[in-house]
């Protein structure tokens, strides 16, 4: 009886080691501790999909440069040297944005990028909150949205350009279902932007492609977050065959997948993530 429990006790020691040499997060820390740290640049990270984003590739082990309007939140963004790798940065201005290129690159120091996620964009509103249409956005609000939610995720990749050769890395830019339908509640000049960011990354995966870097997209539907109010939870679910808002975490996940070596042969995607609301 002893030498069988011994015998079952070294079983599931062997068990336990196979699954943290199968957990992502171990397998981070194993790759920290052979100085193979993978990093990625992440925009829009303070909040919703682009936190939960941050948060699970910094539990895999990645290095996380985020890009944000606003100082780095450790309270939001505890993972590990966030303060020394944020980069404050105007999207909308693009003399600022290629300074916080050049600030990325200053940081990688001749260092590998191995993912590039294009997560930031801006959706305005009318004064009142209301849905801003095609006849009633101004110039100046096409401008800026089309900025940050299109322009901006190309020169990101393009000022990058080497250091995701150099890391064969993967872009992921972020588009969104409203791109496909006209939705209650995104405005016109959001759901045209994030249309031609899809279109963008059908052009970009195939010009990259030859460097070996891969683009992708996820275009998420409903997801539930921070600034989502009961109303509109209320009044979407229905709509959704699964019956049910998206959350962060099961968009991260997809977004983990399409920067890791499970995705090695899938570049040119726009993944859909809507509980099937698409069909």
């Amino acid at each position: 009886m002893e030498l069988q429990d011994h015998a079952d006790t070294l079983n599931g020691l062997r068990s336990d080691a196979a699954g943290i040499e199968a957990c992502p997060f171990h397998q981070g820390l194993a790759a920290r501790a052979a100085g193979a740290q993978k990093t990625m640049v992440l925009t829009g990270a303070s909040r919703g999909i682009g936190h939960a984003t941050g948060k699970l590739f910094s539990e895999a082990g990645w290095r996380v440069i985020t890009c944000s309007s606003k100082p780095f939140d450790g309270l939001r963004c505890p993972w590990d040297a966030g303060p020394l790798d944020h980069v404050e940065i105007d999207l909308a201005n693009r003399v600022d944005l290629q300074r916080a290129i050049d600030e990325i690159r200053s940081r990688l120091d001749g260092a590998p990028l191995h993912a590039l996620v294009n997560n930031a964009a801006i959706s305005p509103k009318a004064p009142a909150g209301g849905r801003l249409d095609s006849l009633t956005t101004p110039v100046e609000t096409w401008m800026n949205v089309f900025h940050v939610n299109f322009l901006a995720p190309l020169l990101l990749a393009r000022g990058l350009f080497n250091e995701l050769k150099q890391g064969g890395g993967s872009v992921v830019n972020v588009t969104s279902i409203v791109g496909s339908r006209v939705h209650p509640f995104a405005g016109a000049a959001y759901a045209t932007s994030k249309a031609a960011l899809a279109c963008l990354t059908r052009e970009m995966a195939g010009d990259f492609a030859p460097h070996g870097i891969r683009v992708n997209a996820i275009a998420p539907g409903e997801i539930k977050t921070d600034i989502l109010s009961p109303e509109t939870e209320t009044l979407l679910a229905p709509t959704i065959p699964m019956r049910r808002l998206g959350t962060s975490d099961e968009v991260a996940k997809v977004v983990y997948f399409l920067c890791s070596e499970d995705a090695s042969y899938v570049t040119g995607e726009e993944i859909q993530i809507n509980g099937g609301q698409h069909i």
